[in-house]
């Protein structure tokens, strides 16, 4: 935050403004089946990065959709095809009766799928800061992602096999990992934020089911207690029946709706600490949304969702956009006179890993 009191961040775009280029995106992606959707996001990012400013300059993106395009078929050829062939190939040893290979051939394929999730994380942040334009410097990284493939295969292995407690560990690591191999303009990003800080949210998270678990169990027994005392078990007739069921849905709706209650307070607290673990040079970034804040986006998008049918969906990477920016804040000065643009190899085509795996959410 400046002097003046003005944060860092701010984004100037409205909805009204955004609907022409979201509606058109929608049609035109329908009519050529979703071939478009690959301009449609270039046009999206454009829109968003133009009306976000930082400090005194808006933002630009410069990436294309021929870029994105050309991303997805390269992974169509060198992952789809052998994927299809692999798929076949395990049904035709199953059927010649050769099923150990079979399975061995079927986790190796989920490994490596896992591995390239990971790889795809690495490139999209990487493809994403080298098409960012800020006073005319841009960022990105030299690395390829490769060897932080083999870290987040290892990282999140590590991490659920500590009965899942080593799982914030694993999402803070990987991080700080990913970031750090990361800069903008000549000036190398440094992530430091600690696990220890979310641990207490997570362990909240992790507990509760077993809490859960051990109340019904305790109630079993009490109830069987009961009846081997001698009590009497009534008899339900029908419409006591229903209402039991009913009461066993609206507890498991309750008991679900308050895992994923507490599951988004662990990320709210997860995304200020990894954010606010953050600097450029002599930027320090912060990020202030509470678990509120994110318990009124995810409400406000399924009542846009409902409300309009479904078609709402067109404006939750606006939505989300905006949310991001409006909480992003970050304090220290910058000199322009001493920024020069990377020398950071540009990708030549856009995210195709993670388009392929659904991992990109602008």
């Amino acid at each position: 935050m400046s002097d003046d009191g003005q944060r860092a961040f701010g984004f100037s775009g409205t909805w009204k403004d955004y609907a022409p280029i979201a509606f058109t995106n929608l049609l035109l992606t329908i009519v050529t089946l979703g071939f478009y959707r690959f301009w449609g996001t270039t046009r999206t990012r454009q829109y968003l990065w133009s009306h976000t400013r930082f400090i005194d300059e808006p933002l630009e993106w410069t990436g294309t959709g021929l870029e994105l395009f050309i991303g997805f078929l390269l992974v169509l050829l060198l992952l789809g095809a052998p994927y299809l062939f692999l798929v076949f190939g395990m049904q035709a040893l199953i059927f010649q009766g050769h099923g150990v290979l079979a399975v061995t051939l079927a986790l190796l394929s989920g490994f490596m799928i896992f591995y390239l999730s990971g790889v795809a994380l690495f490139r999209m942040l990487r493809y994403r800061l080298s098409r960012t334009y800020w006073h005319g410097i841009r960022g990105g990284s030299n690395d390829k992602g490769w060897g932080y493939g083999w870290s987040y295969v290892w990282r999140n292995i590590v991490g659920s096999a500590a009965l899942g407690l080593l799982i914030p560990w694993a999402m803070v690591s990987l991080w700080n990992d990913r970031w750090n191999k990361m800069s903008f303009g000549p000036h190398p990003f440094n992530a430091i934020a600690l696990p220890g800080d979310v641990f207490r949210r997570f362990l909240l998270f992790y507990l509760f089911p077993i809490i859960i678990i051990v109340l019904s169990l305790v109630m079993g027994m009490i109830g069987a207690a009961f009846v081997a005392a001698g009590g009497a078990v009534p008899r339900p007739g029908e419409a006591q029946g229903v209402g039991f069921v009913l009461f066993i849905i609206m507890m498991a709706v309750a008991i679900y709706g308050a895992l994923g209650a507490i599951a988004l307070a662990y990320y709210s607290k997860f995304f200020r600490v990894v954010v606010g673990g953050m600097s450029l040079s002599t930027l320090q970034f912060e990020f202030d949304a509470r678990a509120k804040d994110w318990f009124k986006l995810i409400l406000g998008d399924i009542g846009l969702v409902i409300v309009t049918l479904g078609v709402g969906l067109i404006f939750l990477n606006y939505r989300h956009w905006k949310f991001f920016v409006t909480h992003l804040d970050a304090t220290g000065e910058i000199s322009l006179s001493e920024l020069t643009q990377s020398t950071t190899a540009a990708p030549g085509q856009g995210e195709g890993l993670a388009d392929a795996f659904d991992l990109g959410a602008i």
